[in-house]
């Protein structure tokens, strides 16, 4: 089943001489359980595609089908509605609060979203488990290594049982070895729950273990 699909999609920013065209007639469909990597050098493309399917940036022209549901014509709130029930995100930076327990960090988006203490305590505490850092709950960023912050961060984007995450970059700051260890994480993420992962890379042993590869240049697939 088809989850995500682009349509001709343009992206322009700026106007006049300072214009800048970040996507130039994009179509792209991406599966229901798919691990696809995109790549391509800084301004390919790659990254906007990336924000617009994340409803963090919205397209010039063309369509963005999310489930067949055209989402250039959903308003802010629906856009958030989307973001917060199908979409996990994971960031090159990890983006954890300094002062937060990993299980608290794990628990923000159910804050969020509004569910009581006790079920977001639970899924929070089954998240971290499947990364395998059930006794590192209690523990801040500060006492952990960046591999195990990232897993925070990957627990924190799936204990909204997600359809899709959403990674830019997600080895981007971890030394070789851990960076092995967390794409294999994503990989079983995606074979034993069947989440769609979207990842951004520029380091082709990590676009190794996605399902397919597409190549950006200059606001276009090349492949």
């Amino acid at each position: 089943m088809t989850l995500i699909q682009f349509k001709n999609v343009t992206k322009t920013y700026g106007s006049g001489d300072s214009t800048f065209r970040a996507l130039k007639g994009l179509n792209l469909a991406i599966e229901d359980g798919e691990f696809l990597a995109l790549m391509g050098p800084s301004g390919s493309g790659k990254s906007t595609t990336m924000n617009i399917a994340a409803c963090l940036d919205t397209l010039t022209s063309g369509s963005y089908l999310f489930q067949n549901v055209p989402v250039e014509n959903l308003n802010t709130y629906q856009r958030t509605l989307l973001r917060r029930n199908f979409l996990g995100f994971i960031f090159q930076g990890f983006n954890l609060l300094p002062r937060s327990s990993a299980l608290e960090n794990v628990e923000l988006p159910l804050i969020y979203r509004g569910d009581k203490v006790l079920e977001r305590r639970s899924a929070a505490n089954a998240a971290l488990e499947k990364v395998g850092l059930s006794n590192w709950r209690n523990h801040t960023p500060s006492e952990l290594s960046g591999g195990q912050q990232q897993r925070v961060a990957i627990a924190r984007a799936i204990v909204t049982k997600p359809k899709i995450l959403l990674a830019d970059e997600p080895t981007g700051n971890l030394d070789s070895q851990t960076s092995e260890e967390i794409m294999s994480l994503l990989t079983s993420l995606n074979r034993d729950l069947g989440i769609t992962v979207i990842m951004v890379t520029h380091e082709p042993q990590m676009a190794e273990y996605a399902s397919r590869v597409v190549h950006f240049l200059d606001g276009q697939i090349t492949n």
